[in-house]
C-alpha cells in the first residue's frame, strides 16, 4: 500500500519534469523565436480565442497585470495536469513519458498556428518534450527500491528522490532565467543612433509636476508608459533584419529597410496616446515625444489607387489593425515612428517601428512591431479587433482624470489642491476643465501649459476642504464648444465616456 508521503512524491514526480521542460524550451526559444516558447505559445492561443467582454473585464480588474496572470494561470493549469503522471509512470513508463509528450504537442500546436509561423516555431516544443521525458525517466530511476534493513519488503528512496526532485526544480529555475537573460541582451534599441528631425517639437513646457504633488507628469517616462496589446511577450527584433512591405492597391509597391526609413525626413510631435480600454478615470494613457516619418509621406511614395479605404498595418507576429484611409491621410501628423522621448522605441513600445497617429484609439491607429502597410478596402480585408466586433473608427473621446486626491483618501480640512489631466484631440484641444464638489455648480480648474492640440493638459483646482464625506468630480470643455458628456459608456465597442468622479473624507 503507498503512503501518503509516497503519493506526494509521486505526485511532484510529473509537475518537477514538467516545469523543467518548459524551461528548456522556454530557452531555446529565447535563441530562437521567443514567441514560440511554449507557455507564451498557449497562452497567446487563449487571448485570441478569450471573448471580448472577458478580456475587457480582465483588464479592468487587473489592469497591466493581465499578462503576468494569464501566463501564471497556463503555468498552473499544466502543472497541475501534469501531477497525474507520476502515478501513470509508475504503472508504466511509456504511459507517464506520453502524457508529458501529448502536453507539449498542444504547445507546439499552438505555436506553429501562429500568423506568421511555421514548423520550426515547433522546435521549443519538442524540446520541452525531450528534456521532460529525460527527467521524468530519471527520477523513476532514482524511485528504485531498495531491501528494508530486517524485513522482506522493499521501500523506494525517498531521500534520492527528494534530491532528485529539489535538483530539477532549481534547474527548472535557472534554465528559466538564463531564457529571460539572453532574451533581454539581444540587439539592445539604444545603440541605435536617430537623426535629427527636420520638423523639430517646439520646446517642451514645465508642467505642474512639482507644484501639485500627485499630478501625472506631463511626459510620461517611456517606462512608465502603459502598454496595452495582445503579445504576452516583449518581442525582440533586429534592425539589420527588419524590413517595412507597402503593397495592395497602390500603383509602386515597394520595401523599405530600417536605414531607408532613417534617411527619409523625420518629424517630432508631443503627442497623448489612449487605449480604447481606458475606463473613465482609467490609467491606459499617456503623453511622450515620438521620432518618425509622416505616413503620407510613405503613401505618397507608394501612389495609393483609387479602391483603397483603409490602411491595414501587420505587425511582425501577424496580427492587423484597420486604419481609415481617410483619417490616415486628412493632415494629423500620423507618422511611423522610430523615436520615444529622445531615444529609439523601447521593445514593449513597438521596436524597431510603430504607427502613431493622434486623435485615434490604438486599436485602430498604433501598431507596434510594423512590417506591413497595406492599401486595401474594409470590403475584402478585415482586421484583429474589427472581427471581435470593435468599431472600424475610434476617435478618442474628450475627457478628464483626477490623479489628486487619490479616491476614498483621508484628508485634512482645509486648503486641498485637486489636480488632473484632460484631454480633447479631436477639436483643437482643451478649452477649459471644470470641477464640481458635492453635486454643486462647475467652477473652472487652472490649467497648465500647453503642449499642442493633440497633447493632454494637466490642471489644478485649490478646495477649502471642510468636513465630512464629500464627492469630486471633473469635466472638460474642448475648443468648438463640446462639453465632456456624463453619458455612461463601457470601452466596448468605440470606447468608454462619462464623468471621473471620487469620494474622499475630511477629517473633523
Amino acid at each position: 500500500m503507498t503512503s501518503w508521503s509516497d503519493r506526494l512524491i509521486l505526485a511532484a514526480l510529473g509537475p518537477v519534469a514538467a516545469a523543467v521542460g518548459l524551461a528548456a524550451g522556454h530557452l531555446e526559444a529565447a535563441a530562437t523565436t521567443p514567441a514560440a516558447s511554449p507557455v507564451l505559445a498557449v497562452g497567446s492561443t487563449v487571448i485570441d480565442r478569450t471573448p471580448t467582454p472577458l478580456k475587457e473585464w480582465a483588464i479592468a480588474h487587473f489592469g497591466t497585470n493581465d499578462k503576468t496572470i494569464l501566463v501564471g494561470s497556463v503555468l498552473i493549469v499544466v502543472l497541475l495536469a501534469a501531477t497525474g503522471v507520476g502515478f501513470a509512470a509508475r504503472r508504466s513508463r511509456v504511459l507517464g513519458a506520453g502524457f508529458l509528450v501529448a502536453l507539449a504537442a498542444v504547445a507546439g500546436v499552438a505555436a506553429v498556428r501562429r500568423p506568421a509561423a511555421g514548423l520550426a516555431d515547433a522546435v521549443p516544443s519538442v524540446v520541452a518534450a525531450v528534456v521532460a521525458v529525460l527527467v521524468l525517466l530519471g527520477l523513476l530511476a532514482l524511485w528504485s527500491p531498495r531491501r528494508a534493513a530486517g524485513a522482506g519488503t522493499a521501500s523506494p528512496s525517498r531521500r534520492r528522490v527528494l534530491l532528485g526532485l529539489g535538483v530539477a526544480t532549481v534547474g527548472a529555475g535557472t534554465l528559466g532565467q538564463l531564457g529571460r537573460r539572453l532574451i533581454s541582451t539581444r540587439g539592445r534599441p539604444e545603440d541605435i543612433a536617430l537623426p535629427a528631425p527636420v520638423e523639430p517639437a517646439p520646446a517642451f513646457p514645465a508642467g505642474l509636476d512639482r507644484t501639485v504633488p500627485g499630478i501625472t507628469p506631463f511626459r510620461t517616462p517611456s517606462k512608465r508608459f502603459y502598454r496595452v496589446d495582445t503579445r504576452l511577450d516583449v518581442p525582440v527584433l533586429s534592425s539589420s533584419d527588419w524590413r517595412l512591405v507597402i503593397d495592395g492597391d497602390v500603383r509602386r509597391p515597394f520595401t523599405l529597410t530600417f536605414e531607408e526609413l532613417l534617411a527619409m525626413p523625420m518629424i517630432e510631435r508631443d503627442i497623448a496616446l489612449t487605449c480604447v480600454s481606458n475606463s473613465v478615470g482609467g490609467p491606459y494613457t499617456g503623453g511622450a515625444r515620438w521620432l518618425g516619418v509622416r505616413l503620407t509621406d510613405v503613401l505618397d511614395r507608394a501612389g495609393v489607387g483609387d479602391r483603397a479605404d483603409q490602411v491595414l498595418s501587420t505587425d511582425f507576429a501577424g496580427m492587423t489593425i484597420s486604419t481609415p484611409l481617410a483619417l490616415a491621410t486628412d493632415g494629423r501628423d500620423a507618422m511611423v515612428a522610430v523615436g520615444m522621448n529622445g531615444a529609439p522605441l523601447p521593445r514593449a513600445h513597438g521596436f524597431p517601428a510603430r504607427l502613431v497617429i493622434p486623435g485615434l484609439y490604438g486599436f485602430i491607429s498604433a501598431t507596434k512591431w510594423l512590417t506591413r502597410l497595406t492599401l486595401t478596402t474594409y470590403a475584402d480585408r478585415s482586421a484583429y479587433w474589427t472581427d471581435r466586433g470593435w468599431a472600424t473608427d475610434g476617435p478618442i473621446k474628450i475627457s478628464s482624470r483626477i490623479d489628486t486626491p487619490r479616491p476614498l483618501a483621508q484628508l485634512s480640512s482645509g486648503e486641498v489642491v485637486v489636480g488632473g489631466v484632460a484631454w480633447a484631440q479631436g477639436a483643437g484641444g482643451v478649452q477649459r476643465v471644470e470641477i464640481s464638489i458635492d453635486g454643486g455648480a462647475w467652477q473652472p480648474a487652472k490649467l497648465g501649459p500647453s503642449a499642442g492640440e493633440v497633447y493632454w493638459r494637466q490642471w489644478f483646482h485649490r478646495w477649502d476642504a471642510q468636513p465630512g464625506s464629500h464627492t469630486l468630480a471633473c469635466r472638460v470643455v474642448d475648443n468648438a464648444g463640446q462639453t465632456q458628456t456624463a453619458v455612461r459608456a463601457n470601452p466596448f465597442p468605440d470606447g468608454a465616456s462619462g464623468i471621473h468622479t471620487i469620494n474622499v473624507t475630511v477629517a473633523t
